[in-house]
């Protein structure tokens, strides 16, 4: 545990949060600025939340945060 960005899923998740990204940059997403930012708060709190978990110092803690 600790080095959270060599898991997969932490790079899936990376990788997810930026094509969101890419994503709500369109004009629809615009238009609803409450929307397109939760979307993207979402998207970001995934990757977080892994790596928060890879470094709490625990099996036990870190399966808490998947």
């Amino acid at each position: 545990m600790g080095n959270f960005m060599e898991l997969k899923v932490w790079q899936i998740a990376k990788d997810l949060a930026v094509k969101i990204y890419k994503l709500t940059q369109n004009q629809f997403f615009n238009k609803d600025f409450g929307f397109r930012d939760q979307i993207q708060r979402a998207a970001v709190s995934i990757p977080s939340n892994i790596a928060e978990g890879d470094e709490s110092g625990s099996n036990r803690l870190s399966i808490r945060y998947l």
